[in-house]
């Protein structure tokens, strides 16, 4: 059984090879999958939640891992999220191999928003916006370079301006031309590519103010009770997601469904469709693409699945 910590993973899954990998991967079925969730019985904030996911005539795969808010506050501080991922042997059961699982989310839910990017964002994007400083938000950066290597210039934006910095920092030492901003309004008005990773609960991009042929990219409002683009976003933009499975998890979607902007039709196609070649992605410059980054245990499947081949 092989062992991968993070920088193992790191590096057996560069952006580019993830990214075409991905893109196969979504020209099979959906793998069954499941969510457990448990609150921590103590009552704390904690949650730890498991994923386990089956390919047809493929490995099996779970994903384990924990959501303590509270690590902030250790000494020293830990990630909030932190967890494992188990690849099995889909024929006998038998382990193949164990990853981190900061490491693999991080790989897995960016290069899933940079597949997205890779298909609908337009081929001659050159200013990218990241709207959070997270421990994603770098990893978000590189990987829609990678999706559209016309991309030149990278903006961070944060509420506090600092981590802002501390992110566009990291990104210039790895030769980058990043820098932070404190003007969303406008940063979000000059993008080409957004691509949003927070837990807001208010909406940040401004509909109205996104340019036309810009592509924005939703991963952080994983829950109805989040926003990060308003109902403007949601009713300019052609909405595409990468699964159609949960989506209605999410707040922006659901809010501007709840609020009569748009209705779940007002969804075009999932990554499996446009991979398929069953619906059209882009069809215009000028066309205003949105992609909901719902995540799911297919994806981190699909992403183990790869990490064994590339460390085979």
């Amino acid at each position: 059984m092989k062992m991968f910590d993070a920088d193992a993973v790191h590096a057996a899954l560069p952006w580019p090879l993830l990214i075409d990998a991905l893109r196969e991967a979504h020209r099979g079925a959906m793998p069954i999958s499941d969510v457990v969730l448990q609150g921590d019985p103590a009552g704390g904030p904690g949650q730890f939640v498991t994923l386990p996911g089956w390919a047809p005539g493929g490995p099996v795969v779970v994903k384990m891992v924990g959501v303590f808010p509270q690590n902030t506050g250790l000494t020293p501080p830990q990630p909030v999220v932190q967890g494992l991922v188990a690849l099995f042997d889909g024929a006998s059961g038998a382990p193949r191999l164990v990853a981190d699982g900061a490491a693999m989310t991080a790989r897995k839910t960016a290069g899933d928003s940079a597949l997205g990017a890779a298909i609908l964002a337009r081929a001659d994007a050159q200013d990218l916006l990241v709207v959070g400083a997270g421990a994603l938000a770098p990893h978000f950066a590189t990987a829609h370079m990678a999706a559209r290597p016309s991309i030149r210039r990278v903006t961070i934006w944060n509420r506090t301006a600092a981590r802002a910095e501390a992110v566009a920092a990291d990104l210039r030492a790895q030769g980058i031309q990043a820098s932070a901003t404190t003007d969303l309004d406008g940063a979000v008005a000059r993008a080409d590519v957004i691509t949003c990773v927070t837990m807001s609960d208010r909406a940040l991009v401004k509909g109205a103010l996104l340019k036309p042929g810009a592509h924005l990219d939703l991963v952080g409002a994983y829950m109805t009770t989040l926003r990060e683009a308003d109902d403007d976003a949601l009713a300019r933009g052609t909405i595409f997601v990468d699964t159609r499975r949960n989506m209605e998890g999410g707040g922006d979607l659901s809010q501007a469904v709840a609020a009569g902007v748009i209705g779940w039709d007002a969804v075009q196609a999932d990554l499996f469709d446009l991979v398929q070649g069953r619906a059209m992605g882009r069809t215009s410059d000028d066309q205003i693409t949105v992609f909901k980054n719902n995540g799911g245990a297919h994806l981190d499947l699909f992403t183990a699945a790869i990490l064994a081949g590339a460390g085979a």
